[in-house]
């Protein structure tokens, strides 16, 4: 699998070196870690096996080469001695047996005419003696056996492997039978060690060739099966970043080739599921722009229509007749709440589109705050908690949409007093509206900020459009701010506005339609029961 178009630049750079790809959890260090435990369990097995079986070829080799001779020179030399030896016989008996073509050591032993036990070695005085024979043997060697037809002879040739001073030896013992001298040989094994030492260290250096043979087999593996996967995760990366271009060139009929095909099957599904989706998004965000453009003229002439009806409620000539007055009055409500609808569907267009700008300016948030309650008659419904002097560049008509919703809800909603606090925390501006009414239900917190929301069913209708509070938000965002909303422990709901102070502009505000909409700020959202 290769890069296709639009697809993958190459898997190099996404590398973060030899480290980062053998890190403990990669798949790839588990790859070389497993093929090294096969390997090595498999070459120290075998080499084990082979050194086992050549160790007991070569021993019992010299071994069974030794014990022939010796028992042969038993039989032709020492059996040529009479019952009993002098001391010079078994000397001068033993220097023969001992230049037998296995040159090893001998020790006889007899007893003399005169019934004292007599010694012949090969090495002289500082050969070897009886003491250099271990006592189990001597014992088997002189150990008289019942003789049956399944033992013809009463005395056996016994051998045993010893190691002296690091050096391993061969010592074997027999009993001449009808009398005469008993004989002891010992033979080195150390030129057979040191081959097997060479056969070890042999197997030792095959064992870590194996090793390292199969680490780099398994790098070649790894890399010929996790460089398409890690393609695909790059791909796949790529293709969570909104990149639904990408796609991977398939080769080859195995596994990966079928899985690379099925994930351009996905991508090309995707991609197309998310056109289809965003062109209906398209179509209805311009169906409420166009929507909203519409209304905009009759309603201009209704509301001109509408003031003058409500002129002549307010006259004291009392020109409209008192049973028609609850229907005008209707009227003027029901104009007045669809001219903040429109007005709200339009600047809901504005940020669906990703047209709202922003228009900086410094602004002293205590005299803005303040501005806000005046221009709505709120100064004696709210208690502000605010150090004059915080300058903050921010846009003053976005954060008058805020607060007007924040506080008009905690009004309409909540519950006497309301206080607006103004702190600086983290280099942010932070505003929280708390009202003292009974909360909001914890099952309402989530949805605060929906549009069209209503936090209770049994009201239906209300004054505002269910659109205030995710303006609000809209607006707090397009800041880089934030809102939340929770319970107070003391009661009352608390919304909390996070704004940067070093908040920066966009754009200047530059609407579709060219009238710079002003967003009225519904601050009717019904976020409490």
């Amino acid at each position: 699998m290769t890069e296709a178009h639009g697809g993958i630049r190459g898997w190099a750079p996404g590398r973060k070196g030899a480290l980062s790809r053998l890190r403990f959890t990669s798949l790839r260090l588990r790859l070389v870690v497993v093929f090294g435990l096969v390997a090595l369990t498999a070459a120290v097995s075998a080499s084990g096996i082979a050194y086992w079986l050549n160790r007991e070829a070569v021993l019992t080799r010299a071994q069974d080469a030794v014990l022939r001779d010796f028992r042969q020179e038993m039989q032709n030399r020492a059996g040529a001695l009479p019952a009993r030896p002098t001391q010079d016989e078994l000397l001068r008996t033993a220097g023969q047996m001992a230049n037998s073509s296995q040159r090893f050591s001998v020790l006889l032993v007899a007893q003399d005419a005169n019934g004292k036990t007599v010694y012949g070695n090969s090495g002289g005085l500082n050969g070897f003696s009886l003491e250099d024979v271990p006592k189990s043997l001597r014992t088997a060697v002189n150990r008289r056996q019942p003789v049956s037809d399944g033992n013809k002879e009463p005395y056996h040739l016994y051998w045993q492997r010893v190691t002296e001073h690091g050096s391993p030896y061969l010592v074997a013992g027999t009993r001449m039978i009808g009398g005469g001298p008993t004989g002891y040989t010992l033979k080195s094994l150390e030129p057979e060690a040191k081959d097997l030492n060479s056969l070890a260290w042999s197997l030792g250096i095959a064992t870590g060739l194996a090793l390292i043979g199969s680490a780099l087999l398994a790098q070649a593996a790894a890399t010929t099966v996790l460089k398409p996967v890690h393609r695909l995760g790059i791909a796949a990366r790529r293709l969570g970043e909104g990149k639904l271009d990408t796609r991977l060139r398939v080769s080859g009929t195995d596994e990966l080739a079928e899985l690379s095909r099925t994930f351009n099957q996905t991508a090309e599904a995707l991609e197309k599921r998310v056109a289809d989706m965003a062109a209906r998004e398209d179509s209805s965000r311009r169906f409420v722009a166009d929507m909203s453009h519409e209304l905009r003229t009759p309603l201009t002439a209704i509301t001109a229509v509408v003031e003058v009806l409500e002129e002549e409620l307010d006259a004291e000539t009392g020109s409209v007749d008192p049973m028609i007055e609850p229907a005008v009055r209707l009227v003027v409500s029901e104009t007045r709440r669809l001219g903040d609808l429109v007005e709200n569907l339009m600047e809901v267009t504005r940020f669906d589109a990703g047209t709202a700008r922003l228009v900086l300016d410094d602004v002293d948030i205590a005299d803005q705050i303040t501005a806000c309650m005046d221009a709505r008659a709120w100064l004696d419904a709210v208690d502000l908690d605010a150090e004059r002097g915080i300058q903050v560049g921010l846009d003053p008509r976005r954060l008058d949409v805020i607060l007007a919703n924040l506080i008009g809800n905690a009004l309409k909603h909540g519950g006497s007093p309301v206080r607006v606090s103004v702190r600086v925390a983290d280099e942010h501006l932070v505003i929280a509206v708390r009202d003292h009414g009974p909360g909001i239900p914890e099952d309402v917190l989530p949805h605060v900020f929906d549009r069209f929301y209503k936090a209770s069913a049994s009201r239906p209708r209300s004054e505002g459009s269910g659109l205030g509070l995710s303006i609000a938000l809209e607006n707090a965002h397009i800041h880089g701010g934030s809102i939340t909303a929770a319970n107070s422990p003391e009661g009352g709901a608390v919304f909390t506005l996070r704004l940067p102070l070093g908040a920066s502009a966009h754009a200047d505000e530059t609407d579709k339609d060219g009238t710079g909409a002003e967003g009225t700020g519904d601050a009717s959202e019904g976020t409490t029961p």
